[in-house]
């Protein structure tokens, strides 16, 4: 669990700013930011949950295009249909254990009387002894820092489950920090033939103990499903001279995202306000995508209508996942804030430009060891790459309360995110020429 006060994990310096209730969106003066970066990270905070299409993803939505607007951009927004499922009843109940779970996009929910079957245990490779011919399968997911269900690990298993005669399938989704991790999936139809939820580690003891015995258990995942309008935006700065700069970030996610989109949100917003002024000589494009949860469905929309075309792109820059977020000691029953950055981001680069970046990100943890898009692509820079663009790079990674609703401003950190701007300001205006 996490146990510390905001103030402390926000940080001395630069992030004492940042202290106090963030779900407001305006400080008192006394914690008021002392930078347009700090602001705009509490600012994305403050809108909450960020799924795609849904009320905190829009407001976030329209508040970046209106904050381009001001800066001197032309807006075009993209509309395209986006799943959603409301859960008006998500839990696993076994004798007289219960507990709540996630389910897994996208949702086929069981309807409100349930699925009940024996609990049987699916290990990491799909093996399982008995039969599954009926059962609840749960799938015991190796550890890992999760984040989407597409990776061979955690879909074979439950491939497997239910190949083998399952009803159903809970995963337990065994990671970091104990807590429930949300997976990305296929957002143009489900995955599995049957319904399938998510189990938190920390509360998968029992249930693991009943599979032992085949102990028979109910899930039930209930509510509202199907699709409904979301939208990616652009903001260009046309200037007719036919090479363009692009930068591009997600702001959707299945939580809050602190952590996991807020750095990149506004680095991407300090860039588009200052390449507004410091790029005269350039046509400047900044793309914000949704739907990244549903395996980057927002940012293949993208591509084929409000992208640049790739021919007159000097360079692309994509800002994703785990930018800037805040690294932790493990202590046993809680967590203590570190005052440094989570490593495990990645700055992937064109091959010929990676010593360019190590240079420029000297001393930045985790970008100061760039990495050859050739060799390593992840996220929606994939998308970037095969639609054509180079040069390009992007940032991705996971870090530690990636997918969990723990992800809130307290795994924030501000002077990462300040330091990762004006990195990026520089190899801009590198690459530029």
């Amino acid at each position: 669990m996490i146990d510390t006060s905001r103030r402390t994990l926000l940080g001395a310096g630069a992030l004492a700013s940042l202290g106090g209730a963030v779900a407001a969106a305006t400080p008192s003066s006394a914690n008021a930011p002392k930078t347009a970066i700090e602001a705009d990270l509490l600012k994305y905070v403050g809108f909450g949950e960020k799924r795609a299409g849904g009320a905190g993803d829009n407001a976030c939505g329209e508040w970046l295009a209106a904050e381009l607007a001001k800066a001197g951009y032309v807006i075009e927004k993209q509309s395209f249909q986006a799943p959603f499922f409301e859960a008006t009843q998500a839990e696993l109940v076994c004798g007289e254990t219960k507990v709540p779970v996630y389910p897994q996009p996208i949702v086929v929910p069981t309807g409100p009387a349930g699925v009940s079957g024996p609990l049987v245990r699916v290990d990491p490779a799909g093996r399982f002894a008995g039969s599954l011919d009926g059962a609840i399968a749960l799938v015991d997911l190796p550890s890992a820092r999760w984040s989407t269900m597409i990776a061979g690990p955690a879909r074979k298993p439950v491939e497997a489950a239910f190949a083998a005669g399952a009803k159903a399938v809970v995963a337990i989704t065994n990671g970091p920090t104990g807590k429930v991790i949300a997976l990305n999936a296929d957002g143009r139809k489900p995955m599995f033939p049957g319904p399938v939820a998510l189990l938190a580690p920390e509360r998968a003891g029992p249930f693991l103990a009943a599979a032992y015995q085949r102990q028979e258990a109910k899930l039930t995942v209930d509510g509202k499903g199907g699709t409904r309008p979301a939208f990616n935006f652009v903001g260009r700065i046309d200037r007719g001279k036919g090479r363009w700069l692009a930068v591009s970030t997600p702001r959707s996610g299945w939580f809050g995202c602190a952590g996991e989109r807020g750095p990149g949100v506004a680095v991407w917003l300090d860039l588009a306000r200052w390449a507004a002024k410091a790029m005269p000589d350039h046509d400047l494009a900044f793309v914000c995508n949704t739907g990244h949860e549903y395996e980057y469905l927002g940012a293949s929309e993208a591509m084929k209508q409000i992208a640049p075309p790739p021919a007159a792109t000097r360079f692309w820059l994509h800002l994703g996942a785990n930018v800037a977020a805040r690294d932790w000691h493990e202590i046993p029953g809680r967590w203590e804030p570190l005052p440094n950055v989570d490593s495990q981001r990645f700055l992937s680069i064109t091959p010929q430009l990676m010593p360019l970046a190590k240079t420029i990100f000297a001393g930045q943890i985790g970008f100061e060891a760039p990495v050859s898009s050739a060799v390593l692509a992840a996220g929606e820079l994939e998308e970037v790459i095969k639609a054509g663009y180079a040069p390009a790079a992007g940032v991705f990674g996971i870090h530690r309360f990636h997918h969990t609703a723990e992800d809130d401003e307290r795994c924030l950190d501000a002077p990462a995110t300040i330091a990762a701007a004006q990195g990026f300001r520089k190899l801009l205006k590198a690459v530029a020429g």
